[in-house]
């Protein structure tokens, strides 16, 4: 054989052995990868071959799978529409899932583990297994109070978010964000039509799409004062123990001095504690915050749960669900590593640096409640076989305890007295004691404030129901919180089982 015709043969068999290597690989690495794959048309027909489980909450279908003409078999829909958008997300076809749709997809799917047992038995008995059912803890009227007290706030609002939770197990009741979106159109499977809606949902500058409870922090304002409050009494203060007041208070190294916001609060040299947390005095606790010192404040921010990175709210077991962002406080220091004294003063009044989520508000509420023990909030409650066998049920779990039985008693004796005697009295509810704390924030040059509330509501049982955060953002007109606080008290209303709105 000549020279030529053997360096042709040694390349046909290089390329053949590289031919050979290259389907193994396919067949033993990537086979399901590709199986899997958003560009598998088969795979995507398959899918649809079997209903995807119900996601539903007491006992009504937030959505479910409805048979079709269509090559794919079965089309998502959501009969509450927005009402539930930001907890539930949706299922595209040809798009990454979002939501409960996304945290639980295998059992939905019916390709978790969890089913193994129910793909079996359909294998001998013919029949083709679907998905299974996840049943959430959200109380429907909770939820559907929250939606339309924030969509239609009295205060003009554009937008905000509540969460309300039970303090006694951390199951969330309700979840809302508004503005919100319709995820009917998402799940069409016309393929223009779901893309034209995501493309319209995705440029809008309200940001719909944006899950507010969850995804955002703002600064707080007044009701970071309860975990300032907090830090006194680990520090030795008492409700009666009289702390510095005034009209104003300028803290060390800055100009710019700090004011309550109205003339006739709190204007004498000294107040109680219990009386700054009841009229929200910002000069008392700008320095009280400065006097118990940066690392103090911090410290007890982080007790409660601030600085948090890794939070989800979904399924205990799996420690899977929703993305929670870490509420902060900011470094409060200054550029040779002292601490900032001004900023610590206005972060103590929840300004400066401080951010907050609506879920950390509802957490450190629910906490406040349950005498200092913070429980893991959760949004599954069960998870039920295609054929409503219990597979799964939440069992309660401690996150943190961030002060004491004590501590959280005086808590709540002052936060009782904001509501009963201070600035949250319009989330009072008749029937039930409620306690809570108002907040309206500074955002931005020339914007309107944020307006907050952060509360809990006992039966007359003595039994914590209901812990709640509600966040207006930049209400027009002041007096925001007032607001925040009339919704709050609906909601925990509706919760507790007395209707709402």
């Amino acid at each position: 054989m000549n020279a030529p015709l053997r360096k042709a043969g040694v390349v046909i068999l290089v390329l053949f052995g590289m031919l050979f290597a290259n389907l193994n690989w396919v067949q033993a690495y990537k086979a399901d990868d590709y199986r899997t794959s958003d560009y598998n048309g088969r795979v995507r027909v398959a899918e649809y071959e079997t209903p995807r489980g119900v996601i539903e909450a007491g006992g009504e279908a937030l959505a479910q799978s409805k048979a079709t003409d269509d090559t794919l078999k079965y089309l998502r829909v959501y009969p509450e529409k927005k009402v539930y958008a930001p907890i539930i997300g949706y299922k595209p076809v040809d798009n990454a899932e979002t939501g409960i749709e996304r945290s639980e997809n295998d059992f939905l799917s019916g390709a978790s583990d969890k089913l193994f047992a129910d793909r079996v038995s359909a294998m001998f008995t013919g029949d083709k297994a679907g998905g299974g059912n996840v049943v959430l803890s959200v109380k429907p009227k909770a939820q559907e109070v929250a939606y339309k007290q924030l969509t239609n706030n009295e205060r003009g609002a554009k937008a905000g978010s509540a969460v309300a939770i039970d303090p006694r197990t951390g199951a969330i009741q309700a979840l809302a964000s508004f503005p919100t979106f319709d995820p009917n159109p998402l799940v069409s499977h016309d393929n223009k039509v779901a893309t034209a809606a995501f493309k319209d949902l995705n440029a809008d500058k309200d940001k719909p799409l944006l899950n507010r409870a969850l995804s955002e922090t703002y600064p707080p304002g007044s009701t970071f004062k309860v975990i300032i409050s907090a830090a006194a009494l680990q520090d030795g203060y008492e409700q009666s123990t009289e702390i510095p007041a005034g009209q104003t208070y300028t803290a060390p190294g800055s100009g710019a001095p700090i004011k309550n916001s109205e003339d006739q609060t709190c204007p004498g040299a000294q107040v109680t504690l219990k009386e700054a947390l009841t009229d929200s005095c910002n000069t008392g606790y700008a320095q009280l915050g400065v006097k118990l010192g940066g690392d103090k404040v911090k410290k007890a921010a982080q007790a409660w749960g601030f600085e948090q990175n890794d939070l989800t709210v979904g399924n205990l077991q799996e420690g899977t669900g929703l993305p929670v962002a870490a509420s902060k406080t900011g470094e409060i220091k200054n550029p040779d590593g002292s601490t900032d004294q001004a900023g610590l003063a206005q972060s103590s009044i929840g300004q400066k640096d401080v951010r907050m989520t609506t879920m950390e508000g509802a957490l450190m509420a629910a906490t406040v409640a349950n005498g200092g023990k913070q429980m893991r909030p959760y949004l599954v409650q069960q998870l039920l076989s295609p054929d409503r066998r219990p597979i799964y049920n939440a069992s309660p779990q401690t996150l943190r305890t961030p002060v004491n039985g004590q501590v959280a008693s005086d808590l709540k004796d002052m936060m009782v007295s904001v509501v009963e005697n201070g600035t949250g009295q319009r989330a009072k509810i008749d029937g039930y004691e409620v306690g809570g704390k108002t907040g309206t924030a500074q955002n931005a040059v020339d914007a309107d404030d944020h307006g907050w509330f952060i509360g809990f509501a006992y039966n007359d049982k003595g039994e914590a129901v209901s812990a709640v955060c509600v966040m207006l953002e930049n209400v027009p007109g002041g007096h925001a919180s007032a607001e925040a606080a009339r919704i709050a008290g609906l909601i925990m209303k509706a919760a507790a089982g007395r209707g709402g709105d």
